[in-house]
């Protein structure tokens, strides 16, 4: 499981014009799915997002996490993030898991994170082509992968 992480001041994701999601401070949570990801990994993945310590405390040094800030979720999958660009020029979806098995564990995810963070989380809508709109705060963008706990 991968997730680009993306402190915000404010973010929406659309779906042919309309607003599926948005939310003001907080995270946007890019989330790719792989074939061996299961309710482990979720899990693991859930903690790490929601107590990374990435937003600015009242001295303005990182030190406070999605938790302490109280900070909003808007969650969108995407798929790409599993691209293997090792060969040619053309990007590899071969470990992205199939839309069936993404779909249940990317509801699976923000069901978890909700209840773990007490918040309701925004959504855009799996599998539809989407766009999305930011703030990025900082820039603060960072790369978590289950499978490769650094």
């Amino acid at each position: 499981m991968r997730a680009v992480l993306q402190r915000v001041s404010k973010a929406s994701v659309s779906v042919n014009g309309a607003v599926t999601g948005k939310i003001g401070m907080g995270l946007l949570i890019f989330l790719g799915i792989e074939e061996a990801d299961n309710q482990d990994d979720i899990i693991w993945m859930i903690r790490k997002v929601a107590q990374m310590r990435i937003f600015n405390d009242d001295a303005g040094k990182m030190n406070a996490s999605l938790l302490d800030v109280e900070g909003e979720v808007l969650l969108v999958s995407q798929f790409t993030l599993h691209a293997s660009t090792k060969k040619g020029n053309r990007p590899s979806f071969i470990k992205a898991a199939n839309s069936d098995y993404a779909e249940q564990m990317y509801l699976h995810f923000k069901n978890l994170m909700e209840e773990f963070t007490r918040r309701k989380v925004q959504t855009g809508v799996f599998g539809a082509m989407m766009e999305v709109q930011l703030i990025n705060d900082g820039p603060v963008t960072i790369l978590i992968d289950s499978k490769n706990k650094e």
